[in-house]
This record gives C-alpha cells, structure tokens and sequence, in this order.
C-alpha cells in the first residue's frame, strides 16, 4: 500500500524529529520538550512495541539479539560488522517508527521523536521546521558513551567488564563507536541542510532546549 507524502505531512503535523549522532542529547531532547509541552516522548527504540512481530527474515538485524551465540560475539564484532548493523537496525526499524506514529497521532498531542528515520525520508514526511539535527564531535560521542547512567549502555559495559580480556574488548567497541560516528557520519548529518545544533563543552540542557523551542516555532 502506498500512501502519498503529503498525506503522511498532513498526518504529522504535531510531530517533532530530532536525529543525529551519539551523546548529543538527542534522548533528553525529546523527554523534556513532551514534559514541557504535555506532548508524548518518543525516546530510542520507541518502535520495541513491534518487536514481538519481527522475524529474522525480513528484519534480520532487528532479530540479531535472538540469533547470536552471545553478549561476548555482540562486543567483539569488527567495527565493520558493528557499524553495517546499526545501518540495517535504522532501516529496518524506520517503517516501524512510521507504524508507532500513525498511531500516535491519533489526538492532538504534540509528539518529539528521537528517531532512526533516514534524512531523506524526513524530507519526505516532514517539514524543515519540525526537523532538527543534534551533533556530538567523534572524540566526545565515543569516550563519553559509557558515562550515561541509562540501561543499555551500562549492560554493555557490565558486559565488556566479563570478557576475557576487558581491555581488548574496550578498545574493540571504542572503534566500533568510532566508525559509526565517523566524521562521513558526521559531515552527511551536518550537510543534510536541516537546522542543526552542535553540542560542546559549553553546551546546555536549556540552552539547547531553547534552540529547540525557537526552531520548532514552539513560543
């Protein structure tokens, strides 16, 4: 079934996509506009809700966590093997997404996104003003991955701490980290053409937040 762009605009008029790379606060983002806007957060793998639907043959990336031998083949893949599985996650789960949003927006409600969507998709679906693009420098996103307090990323570390060798199997996820915020990662996202902010040192959570508010029009 084919449903026409403009009808999928119209649909998410409401909803506000923020993508980009690691530990540039994407996640925060989105929880924070949907307190302060009484809007529905849709934080990473919002799509887990069609989980139990996948199968390793059409989603066989999404499916990854059920064939694998174990935690230590996840850690120790090759940055190469790390990195085309993100790629085959974002894709697989894009439609997903889209799935989870028509759902969504139902009511009136604001929606912010923290998606996998691909920019050209966004391009399709939304407006500039409801899409926005939060960068985190390579030597930031991969040595600060592990100093977020969320579940996922500390299960990984407990389990890169069991390996026969942590240090190794540190070094090994640190360039798997690398190459999937690599700086041709980086430079597609910062020349997409969509509105983008860069974290730093310097940066903010309001400070963000009100580059957020001004470019979605949120006032």
């Amino acid at each position: 079934m084919y449903i026409p762009n403009n009808i999928i605009k119209s649909m998410f008029k409401n909803v506000y996509f923020i993508t980009g790379t690691a530990y540039a606060g994407k996640s925060t983002a989105v929880k924070l506009l949907a307190e302060r806007y009484d809007g529905i957060c849709c934080g990473e793998n919002f799509h887990d809700i069609f989980m139990k639907h996948i199968d390793k043959e059409h989603q066989p990336n999404l499916s990854y966590f059920d064939t694998m031998n174990d935690w230590q083949e996840f850690i120790n893949r090759t940055p190469v093997e790390y990195s085309n599985w993100i790629d085959g996650c974002s894709k697989e789960a894009e439609s997903l997404e889209i799935i989870r949003l028509f759902q969504l927006v139902a009511g009136d409600k604001k929606v912010f996104v923290d998606t996998n969507i691909s920019l050209q998709t966004l391009q399709d679906i939304s407006y500039y003003q409801h899409i926005a693009v939060m960068l985190c420098p390579q030597s930031m996103s991969v040595d600060r991955f592990f100093d977020r307090s969320d579940p996922e990323k500390q299960f990984i570390l407990e389990q890169i701490n069991k390996s026969d060798n942590p240090e190794k199997s540190m070094e090994n996820y640190r360039k798997c980290l690398a190459k999937i915020n690599s700086k041709e990662v980086y430079e597609r996202y910062a020349n997409s053409g969509f509105y983008t902010i860069v974290r730093d040192d310097n940066s903010t959570i309001e400070n963000t937040l009100q580059k957020l508010i001004e470019h979605f029009g949120l006032k």
